[in-house]
């Protein structure tokens, strides 16, 4: 039997960077992968397909509106191959899975491909398409991550009724695609099928979208995605979801409680994710599962079990594939005897649409809630000459500021790359910065960065410099 310092089930972004700490640290490590490729949801069926399907129909859809504009011209008319828009999607996953590989041999992990199991809090039994093996660890990581959700009452077919992974590899671009969920799976997959030509329908049960971002962003990405011509049917319970032959008949209740019937060809089920722990035989090493379904954890991502511990989706807070890469190197570390720490108020959050919608800190309501006096420095992404040169003119920048101290309590942002520029709240943040400490920084001219300083002036006695 193969015995090993460290084994961790799941080889997603949490699992797979433990694994490489652990290596780092001299720990004899195995990791253990149910699928034939690493990387888990995020590398597979998650993030890095949706973000190839995101660049290529917005590519799409600037030759279409902006080309012509800039002064390209484009003899024929320009379409989709979908076909080839998905092959090269699978061909950019392809390549991340293998890097994942190439880090995990040079970093001498054992790649174990296999159910991963417990026997016991010590032991891990893998079932294997060619027989079954059973390794020892002296410490065990859950990384088994999570998977869609859905409503008790919608029948999931994978062909019309479907959830993200199937969204991911649509043979066709769809007449008219109904998404249930405004969060961010749903308007990200919304908008790539909308800019390839369907109609969009977005029905959500909150009064807004991406309601767990502040009011701001979630008002100025439905005006901005009205204007690309999405419908949004909000506060909106879904009843019933039915499909007859080559069509999708949704039912919901409007909040005055009046039937609503949507019909469409596709539906996209995205009500959120849930946690992962089907077949990990968690009992039999004595691991508890909340409510549910996530495994208890201690501050330390520890188990009730002493050496067995938990990272990333099948743990409590956001499910986000760099939140699991945190505290993957935080148990790694931990088990080093280092003593490693996570903010976890310093886990950005990022909508990949487009203009990008990015988050850092507490929100507007939050600090309402927990009565902290504050100010708001606000500054409008169309008052910079880099994003009228470019034509990405929707969105702002807004900072949250201590009315006493001026320490920056939220960074919230959307706009054009703003998946990046959130780093610098971030970094501001996590080392305790004031409004006036960003805005006595120089930003590069002409960038979307200094959105960031201006709105660091605005919360700075009202000084923006260019509205």
């Amino acid at each position: 039997m193969n015995q090993y310092d460290v084994a961790i089930i799941g080889s997603g972004p949490g699992g797979y960077v433990a694994a490489i700490r652990c290596a780092q640290l001299g720990m004899k490590t195995a990791i253990i992968e149910k699928y034939a490729t690493l990387g888990g949801t995020c590398l597979n069926v998650g993030c890095i397909p949706s973000k190839a399907l995101l660049d290529s129909s917005h590519h799409y859809e600037d030759a279409v509106k902006h080309f012509e504009e800039h002064g390209i011209e484009i003899p024929g008319e320009i379409k989709v191959n979908l076909q080839q828009m998905i092959a090269r999607k699978q061909g950019v996953v392809d390549q991340t899975t293998k890097g994942i590989e190439f880090l995990m041999d040079k970093n001498k992990i054992d790649v174990y491909h296999g159910v991963g199991s417990f026997k016991d809090a010590t032991h891990v039994h893998i079932a294997k398409e060619d027989g079954e093996e059973t390794i020892e660890a002296k410490n065990i990581i859950i990384a088994t991550g999570s998977k869609p959700s859905s409503l008790p009452f919608i029948e999931i077919d994978k062909e019309r009724v479907i959830t993200s992974t199937e969204a991911l590899k649509l043979k066709e671009v769809p007449k008219h695609m109904i998404v249930i969920g405004g969060g961010v799976i749903g308007l990200e997959l919304g908008q790539v099928y909308k800019r390839l030509g369907a109609d969009v329908t977005v029905v959500e049960y909150m009064d807004r979208i991406i309601p767990g971002m502040d009011g701001a962003l979630s008002k100025e990405l439905t005006k901005v995605m009205k204007k690309q011509k999405v419908k949004f049917n909000l506060s909106h319970k879904v009843k019933s979801v039915e499909r007859k032959g080559d069509e999708v008949i949704v039912k919901a209740d409007d909040k005055k409680g009046n039937e609503v019937t949507i019909t469409g060809d596709y539906c996209l089920v995205s009500v959120g994710r849930k946690p992962y722990t089907d077949g990990l035989n968690a009992e039999a090493a004595g691991v508890k599962l909340d409510e549910r379904g996530r495994v208890e954890v201690n501050g330390h991502l520890q188990t009730n079990v002493s050496n067995i511990y938990a990272i990333g989706d099948v743990v409590k807070g956001a499910m986000l594939a760099h939140k699991a890469e945190e505290e993957g190197t935080m148990v790694a570390e931990l088990l080093a005897g280092q003593k490693p720490h996570i903010d976890y108020n310093l886990i950005p959050g990022v909508v990949y649409t487009w203009p990008e919608v990015a988050a850092v800190g507490k929100t507007e309501e939050q600090l309402k809630e927990e009565g902290v006096e504050y100010k708001i420095g606000q500054f409008p992404m169309r008052a910079l000459g880099r994003a009228r040169a470019s034509m990405d003119i929707d969105g702002f920048v807004k900072i949250l500021a201590d009315k006493k101290t001026d320490e920056v309590l939220g960074v919230h942002m959307i706009g054009a790359r703003c998946a990046d520029l959130i780093a610098e709240g971030v970094t501001a943040m996590e080392f305790r910065a004031s409004a006036e400490d960003i805005s006595r920084m120089s930003h590069a001219h002409p960038t979307f960065a200094e959105a960031v300083k201006e709105a660091a002036l605005a919360a700075t006695d009202d000084r923006a410099l260019h509205v």
